[in-house]
């Protein structure tokens, strides 16, 4: 028999992956935008792409001294804002409004900056929701 921890940890996911799935796909309805490849790296032209490695490549040295940094301190020492977690969430936001820039300057469709806004703009609440709610209470 499955732990009930595991139960409710895969109904969790399978629940918020189809929330986000239900969303993006009104979303690219609503601004007549094409779905992209999942996992791609979607640059629209070569400074686009210069500036999101950059970003990558800074974050991922980031995270590695972040975490040997940590991981030297006491658990009361630790720096709150080299937490890999930390770290993850600002990446994402910070390449995410990188493409919307990109999007609104270069785009063929001038609603997938709009996409790309309302992406950003629901990941962000709904991330903030579940932390801040523990997660929505289910996990206690």
């Amino acid at each position: 028999m499955m732990d009930p921890f595991w139960l409710k940890f895969i109904l969790f996911i399978a629940g918020y992956a189809l929330l986000i799935f239900l969303f993006n796909k009104g979303m690219r309805k609503l601004f007549n935008v094409k779905k992209k490849k999942i996992f791609s790296y979607h640059h629209l032209n070569e400074k686009h792409k210069k500036i999101d490695w950059t970003i990558r490549i800074t974050f991922a040295l980031l995270i590695v001294v972040g975490g040997f940094y940590n991981a030297t301190q006491s658990p009361l020492e630790r720096i709150w804002f080299l937490k890999t977690h930390i770290l993850l969430i600002v990446l994402i936001l910070l390449s995410e409004t990188v493409t919307a820039v990109m999007e609104k300057r270069y785009a063929e469709n001038r609603n997938d900056y709009k996409f790309t806004i309302s992406q950003l703009v629901f990941l962000s609440l709904s991330v903030l929701l579940i932390f801040s709610t523990d997660f929505l209470g289910l996990f206690e």
